[in-house]
């Protein structure tokens, strides 16, 4: 019986300098897919990802840089494993669009495009304001929640904007607001709070400028070519529609990821997950949040054959 599979990919915050080297190094396919994706967005993929630059860590070329090594990583696998068929992608953040992009809803030099694009009108709706995010450690969802809550009330602007495991609830809003927030967290009983080195909000109201012009690329590039559904971060359901895409992956920009309840969602319904691209990042949260679903991941050619020995035989 054939195994049921979720293909999975990683968010912002993945990537780091030298990613995909050895893909590069040792496959043509990864070769063509950099210099199309390239020319595509008039980047040296080469130079941003595999040598020490500032450039790496800018949203707009963060966000193409890990779906380009993202897609090789997928793209090598079905090449060496035809047979084998995802039951669902799912993505985490950014990583949804890689999703999409597996799924065949969108071609994978239109989706380096894409996110370079939004990252770029998210950097935009933060530029003239002081935005970041926050990591919250050791405490329960509920009084993250609540705090976020009673901090609006008083005007301030934080919301919950990434769910990744118990215990760990990242949230975003303006950094003066997150920072008067610390002690707050702490009383409450959060081992840590910690201001994140970012200068975007993400999943949260203040992204709200970049929706209207991320929604217009989408609608020139996505299509309704579905091979299995995508997970949607925000409703943990799954979707295989342009429409659904265009709405889900919209609302997303202001919503947050519902990660770790994705992962519970799904673990009764797939044998197992595949990681795709840098790190191990998903790996590590799946195992934390439901420890009976087996996670593999290719980060490089090594990884590439144990997997293709364990699920392509």
């Amino acid at each position: 019986m054939s195994k049921k599979i979720a293909m999975i990919f990683a968010g912002q915050g993945s990537q780091a300098v030298g990613m995909g080297q050895d893909f590069y190094n040792n496959s043509e396919i990864a070769k063509e897919m950099f210099a199309k994706a390239g020319e595509r967005i008039r980047v040296d993929f080469k130079a941003l990802i595999f040598e020490e630059n500032e450039q790496l860590a800018q949203t707009a070329y963060t966000q193409p840089a890990i779906l380009l090594v993202q897609m090789i990583a997928y793209k090598l696998f079905r090449e060496a494993c035809p047979d084998v068929k995802a039951e669902l992608f799912l993505g985490h953040s950014l990583g949804e669009f890689s999703a999409l992009c597996a799924s065949g809803a969108i071609d994978y030099v239109d989706a380096v495009e894409l996110v370079h694009n939004r990252g770029a009108f998210m950097q935009s709706a933060c530029d003239s304001i002081e935005a970041g995010m926050m990591a919250i450690v050791g405490l329960d969802d509920a009084s993250v929640e609540k705090i976020c809550t009673e901090a609006q009330a008083d005007g301030k602007k934080v919301w919950p904007a990434n769910y990744n495991q118990d215990g760990q609830l990242v949230v975003a809003g303006m950094k003066a607001d997150l920072a008067s927030l610390e002690q707050t967290f702490k009383d409450a009983g959060a081992k840590r709070a910690l201001l994140l080195n970012m200068s975007v909000a993400s999943h949260c109201e203040i992204l709200a400028p970049a929706q209207e012009p991320l929604a217009a690329l989408m609608e020139k590039m996505v299509t309704d070519d579905f091979s299995a559904p995508v997970i949607s971060n925000v409703t943990t359901q799954g979707y295989g529609t342009k429409a659904e895409a265009l709405t889900l992956l919209k609302d997303q920009l202001v919503k947050p990821v519902k990660y770790k309840q994705s992962i519970l969602a799904i673990a009764g319904d797939v044998d197992m997950a595949i990681e795709f691209g840098n790190g191990v990042t998903l790996k590590g949260l799946n195992r934390r949040i439901a420890k009976d679903l087996k996670t593999l991941n290719i980060s490089d050619m090594a990884s590439l054959e144990k997997v293709k020995e364990e699920v392509c035989s």
